[in-house]
């Protein structure tokens, strides 16, 4: 059985994993899922832009960026609830930075994604993935100055972060083909 979430885009969706009704509360269940691992395991190099760009590729903009903020929220709720966080002016003004960042990268993903419809899905996947991991730590420089941590910006540190999004998007998009191999039926119901 040859895969075929990766075939082409069907009406600009390029990861067509559940009827399109059910696309949005599969991606939030994905992401959160995927959210709160990350969490847990990497605290503040959750790999939003891997998120932004499967959230892109499932659905439309809104509702992308509904989803990627709810990650965001699980994120949040991680780090200061089990993580514990220090409760200060600076960690919070990080997370808000982390937040927008997070809907920055949701917002060119969504973009590159429309732009390269007729691309292989691999390649506008990664393209995405490129341009919404390049906007995320844009946001995030462009708040050191105020906030500080500008040490964490070697290329060093840049390129592991970068790696572990891909990594991080390779599986989730592995996640959306065994669903959708294990429900093919239910793609084609779009009540």
């Amino acid at each position: 059985m040859a895969l075929d979430i990766l075939a082409g885009p069907r009406d600009g969706v390029r990861l067509a994993s559940v009827a399109p009704r059910h696309a949005p509360l599969f991606c939030f269940a994905l992401l959160t899922g995927a959210c709160a691992l990350a969490s847990l395991a990497l605290a503040c190099a959750t790999p939003f832009a891997a998120f932004a760009v499967i959230a892109a590729a499932q659905l439309r903009l809104r509702q992308a960026l509904l989803v990627v903020l709810g990650s965001w929220l699980v994120n949040q709720g991680i780090g200061f609830g089990v993580l514990h966080y220090p409760i200060d002016v600076t960690t919070m003004m990080w997370g808000l930075v982390i937040g927008a960042a997070a809907l920055v990268a949701t917002f060119l993903a969504s973009g590159v994604l429309r732009a390269s419809l007729r691309l292989s899905a691999p390649l506008a996947l990664t393209l995405a993935l490129l341009c919404a991991y390049s906007g995320y730590e844009l946001v995030l420089l462009a708040a050191t100055p105020v906030l500080g941590g500008a040490a964490s910006f070697t290329a060093a540190i840049m390129t592991k972060i970068g790696l572990t999004s891909m990594a991080w998007l390779i599986g989730l998009v592995a996640i959306c083909e065994i669903v959708r191999l294990l429900n093919p039926a239910r793609l084609h119901h779009t009540v």
